[in-house]
């Protein structure tokens, strides 16, 4: 049975988040120091709000403002309220912390239950949980939502790839939930092993944590006979689960707005774009307790469009790249998936690749390193490179040089693959 929110009219859904809006800006207002003072210093009371469309007159929130109030000073509730926190990895500075009470837990197995159900899952259906257990968000926010659906739970977690694959050919999971980096590490292991992966009983899986595009997905349903559909979400307003594509049209993310409010700005300007415009992601939290969130900047760049197999919600596009994954070569805007691209569809070349930034002279400059497949010829890299650098000069407008190394060199990961490593001079 599908959750009665989904049946939403487009008025009802308006009325709900107006009256959750209200509440929350109210409750940050009053709770929460840092939004005291940004509201005050704006000049707006949460009274202000009288329709959606006056949320556009409060702050942004940033993930500074996160930082500078670590570890709990974004809290809404008493610490005594809590029930569980998670962090981020803190690999650029103070992790930003978050905090949920058992209303917040319960909600976000709602909308993961909801996400699980719309990719494909059912109950009684076995999902693997490759996602990282601990104070990432991943693993627990798949696992609660997995079994409020009704789901056996596989907490495989990351790591230790080999027994990964043991455990998918044993307990016949119809369902993983996994970065899509890291499932395709779990492709190569399967043929290392010799098993085919098609005929698994994987049906379904559900990939996030990182932008991936439609060669990605083209290559994972080929070589593994699911359906790869996309889920989203941040910590910092709740964890996955905040929108999710669906199986029957894989045309983008439903936002489930009845939760979070979702705005989309010019990322220079700071102002709202039409629908359907491209700009940075913004979102405010509509339920939240423990730490609400008020028109928090993802860095995602994306664009909403109307719904389709879940006509109340939007959709958002799949996120294309963030501003602070952008990197700027010699005045040319260049994203990492751009590049991914072109190498999923350059003949003889896997889909495992870095980007080394590097300064030759007073010129930056930016090499490909990407791995040859294991059934690639000697005397096909060196076409295969030169394809890559031609094409990324055509369609990006940028010269780069390509390096075509052993299959299996590149360092894996089990969480979020590191695309970019910037050896740039001064950087």
């Amino acid at each position: 049975m599908t959750d009665p929110a989904e049946n939403l009219s487009p008025d009802e859904l308006r009325t709900v988040q107006l009256e959750r809006l209200q509440w929350t800006l109210k409750h940050a207002y009053e709770n929460v120091p840092c939004y005291t003072r940004k509201f005050d210093e704006a000049g707006v009371k949460p009274e202000d709000c009288r329709s959606l469309e006056d949320l556009a007159k409060f702050p942004y929130t940033t993930k500074a403002d996160l930082r500078d109030n670590y570890p709990f000073g974004m809290f809404a509730v008493p610490r005594a309220d809590l029930r569980r926190v998670h962090a981020s990895s803190g690999t650029t500075g103070k992790p930003t912390v978050v905090g949920y009470t058992e209303r917040d837990i319960d909600n976000w197995a709602t909308v993961m239950a909801r996400s699980i159900r719309a990719a494909g899952g059912r109950p009684g259906h076995r999902v693997h949980v490759a996602y990282g257990y601990g104070l990432f968000t991943g693993g627990l926010g798949a696992h609660y939502g997995a079994e409020k659906l009704g789901c056996t739970v596989i907490p495989a977690s990351g790591g230790m790839t080999a027994r990964q694959v043991q455990l998918i050919v044993d307990f016949e999971p119809e369902v993983i939930m996994v970065t899509p980096t890291y499932f395709l590490t779990l492709l190569d292991e399967f043929e290392r092993q010799g098993v085919d992966p098609r005929k698994t009983a994987l049906r379904v899986g559900i990939f996030g944590a990182e932008p991936w595009t439609e060669q990605m997905r083209a290559e994972i349903e080929e070589r593994a006979d699911i359906d790869a559909v996309d889920i989203y979400g941040l910590s910092e307003v709740m964890g996955p689960g905040v929108a999710q594509e669906c199986a029957e049209t894989k045309d983008g993310l439903h936002v489930w707005e009845d939760h979070f409010y979702p705005e989309v700005i010019d990322p220079v300007e700071e102002t709202v774009l039409a629908p359907g415009e491209r700009g940075e992601l913004v979102f405010t939290s509509l339920t939240k307790q423990a730490m609400p969130v008020i028109r928090y900047r993802t860095r995602d760049l994306t664009r909403l469009l109307p719904g389709t197999a879940r006509p109340a919600f939007r959709r958002m596009e799949k996120v294309t790249g963030r501003t602070d994954d952008l990197i700027i070569l010699r005045g040319v805007n260049v994203f990492p998936t751009q590049i991914e691209e072109i190498v999923l569809r350059t003949p003889g070349l896997a889909p495992h690749f870095q980007l080394l930034l590097s300064t030759q002279g007073r010129m930056d400059s930016l090499t490909v390193r990407v791995e040859a497949r294991h059934d690639t010829p000697a005397d096909r890299r060196g076409p295969a490179a030169a394809e890559v650098i031609a094409e990324v000069k055509d369609t990006v407008g940028v010269s780069v040089s390509v390096d075509v190394v052993d299959p299996d060199t590149l360092e894996r990961s089990m969480g979020k693959l590191r695309r970019v490593i910037d050896q740039r001079e001064g950087r």
